[in-house]
């Protein structure tokens, strides 16, 4: 399900452990700002290609690999020429049972999310990527058990890399960004329970209204009300799932009124909270 427009789209959906895409096409509609349920991981091949992900800007050049933590709202930037690119999906879950999430945790820790090609080991990476791509018509003994296997050296590599990466190279990040914003985010998603109205944040961080919405909008590619109700309404559908009532899911999740909050998650997720529960 596509959620309403007002919202963030949630694109895609993920049934089994993980999912591999080689694409190269040209996208004929600008792809709006949307979110997943899922880890992904981007291989940029070619083309031309930038991606904002939680309001950070990247133009990425072939070998670089992005990283999109599930929930985070991102959006690619599209060139008119076709772009070639492989593309992971990975259930959160499966990760977390074998450590190997580390990756994602620290790129949203630190607020960054690509890997450029200098700074992960594409000897080992990319041939595992590569193996991962054929393996998809292996229908021989062992197959399904051969594809785990590759994939989980990918992750181990991948995990290395991305530690490896904010050891080394912790100052350096490729991104275009807002410093404000990067603050104001920072203060959104530390806790959604607050007064987070345009109103509220512009006079917390001293802004005009207009220039807040204005530059949070041309930064991020999402309006603030916007923003701020999809990760309220995330956090809600998270804390659904762990058995939390669904008073205290929109209590929780920053909702003051309930019926506000009734109203909202039917239109992003198409049922009601007690159903979705």
């Amino acid at each position: 399900m596509l959620l309403n427009s007002e919202h963030a789209d949630q694109r895609g959906y993920l049934r089994e452990p993980m999912r591999l895409f080689h694409l190269n096409n040209c996208e004929s509609e600008a792809i709006p700002y949307h979110y997943h349920e899922f880890h992904k991981i981007i291989l940029f091949l070619s083309g031309t290609l930038s991606y904002r992900v939680e309001g950070r800007s990247y133009e990425l050049t072939p070998e670089d690999l992005l990283l999109v933590p599930a929930h985070a709202i991102h959006q690619p930037i599209i060139g008119t020429a076709p772009y070639e690119r492989i593309i992971l999906w990975m259930q959160p879950e499966q990760l977390e049972t074998r450590g190997l999430d580390e990756c994602f945790r620290l790129c949203r820790e630190e607020n960054s999310f690509l890997l450029h090609r200098s700074q992960y080991d594409k000897a080992h990476l990319l041939p595992l990527l590569q193996e991962l791509e054929q393996g998809r018509s292996d229908t021989g003994f062992g197959a399904e058990l051969l594809s785990e296997t590759i994939f989980l050296q990918l992750m181990v590599y991948l995990n290395r890399s991305v530690q490896r990466r904010f050891r080394t190279d912790a100052t350096e990040d490729p991104a275009r960004s807002d410093p404000k914003i990067d603050e104001i985010l920072n203060y959104i998603n530390a806790d959604l329970t607050r007064d987070l109205s345009v109103n509220a944040l512009a006079a917390r961080f001293y802004l005009s209204r207009s220039w807040l919405m204005h530059r949070f909008k041309s930064i991020t590619g999402c309006p603030i009300h916007q923003y701020v109700l999809q990760k309220r309404l995330i956090l809600a559908a998270q804390l659904l799932r762990r058995g939390e009532s669904v008073g205290d899911a929109a209590r929780q999740s920053g909702f003051s009124d309930y019926s506000s909050f009734l109203r909202s998650f039917r239109k992003a997720y198409g049922l009601s909270p007690r159903e979705f529960h």
